[in-house]
């Protein structure tokens, strides 16, 4: 092997080890890629969280290392603002944008803290009188644009920060952005069902583990609102990773997939969830997250 001299010109021939040496020194430069900033959306239940509110095996100190490195880590939750917040500082997570209310609010971090810079809404009444007639013992609450929520009933584990209670007829009095049922007499799959045969054509709805239906403005779900950040970011679709568990993740696995990204399931997840990714990692009480954000 030879080398040009970038003082005189003249070749200069280079001994058979130091050939080779240059060589691997060539080869492992082209081997280290670049470094990629990926926009990493976290779910929260059943990913960061579990069942009874504590975290996932080594996820603070995961997201912490993930975030040090450059990658831009969110939150992309079912919860609304007042039950995501808290989360967010135990993460210590600084992120540009958060997706609240299966993608109907998203907020923006600004000097003073984050403030709700887009918010989706629709006209609940149709769809909240359909579902009284065939709910009409189950416990119903109502996001309105501005953050307050509205509720019929108290329920133990509803975060009731900025809530008030009220009659039915006023949950439909204004728009909404987002529409809560609970039922402590049917199941998931009783939710399934009864979604299946009564429609719900004109909004969008994501069924929780137990008998839980939250429902948003027709065509919204995670994957618009985080599609709406990574074109605010400036992210290439490709750099896309997210994790979740839940029907309501179903939307942002396909959205991710569709651009070329990541899309990882939990593995506790029910299959139709598990099916929709394009990959899966462990389950949240072993630290799925962490697995993966070590791993980057």
């Amino acid at each position: 092997m030879t080398a040009e001299s970038p003082t005189t010109g003249q070749v200069d021939v280079v001994p058979a080890d130091a050939a080779s040496e240059v060589v691997e020194e060539v080869v492992a430069d082209a081997a280290e890629a670049p470094f990629r900033r990926l926009l990493i959306a976290l779910d929260v239940d059943g990913t960061v969280l579990l069942e009874d509110e504590s975290y996932s095996p080594g996820v603070v100190e995961a997201v912490a290392d993930a975030q040090a490195a450059g990658h831009e880590v969110m939150l992309a939750t079912g919860r609304s603002w007042e039950g995501t917040r808290h989360i967010l500082e135990h993460l210590a997570l600084t992120p540009e944008y958060v997706v609240c209310s299966n993608g109907a609010v998203i907020l923006r971090r600004e000097d003073d803290g984050y403030v709700r810079f887009h918010t989706e809404q629709f006209d609940a009444t149709e769809v909240l009188e359909l579902l009284r007639t065939h709910l009409p013992d189950a416990h119903y609450m109502v996001e309105l644009p501005d953050g307050r929520r509205l509720y019929t009933d108290d329920m133990d584990d509803w975060n009731l920060s900025r809530a008030d209670q009220v009659a039915f007829a006023e949950l439909h009095a204004q728009p909404v952005s987002r529409v809560v049922v609970v039922s402590d007499d049917d199941t998931d799959q009783d939710f399934v069902d009864l979604v299946s045969r009564i429609g719900l054509n004109e909004v969008s709805y994501a069924v929780g583990w137990s008998a839980w239906l939250d429902i948003a403005p027709q065509g919204v779900d995670k994957a618009t609102a985080l599609e709406r950040v990574r074109e605010w970011l400036g992210v290439d679709a490709a750099s896309v990773l997210v994790i979740g568990d839940g029907r309501n993740d179903i939307g942002m696995f396909r959205w991710a997939r569709a651009h070329g990204g990541r899309a990882i399931a939990m593995g506790q997840g029910p299959e139709e969830v598990l099916i929709e990714a394009s990959e899966r990692t462990a389950t949240v009480g072993e630290g799925g997250v962490t697995a993966v954000l070590k791993a980057l």
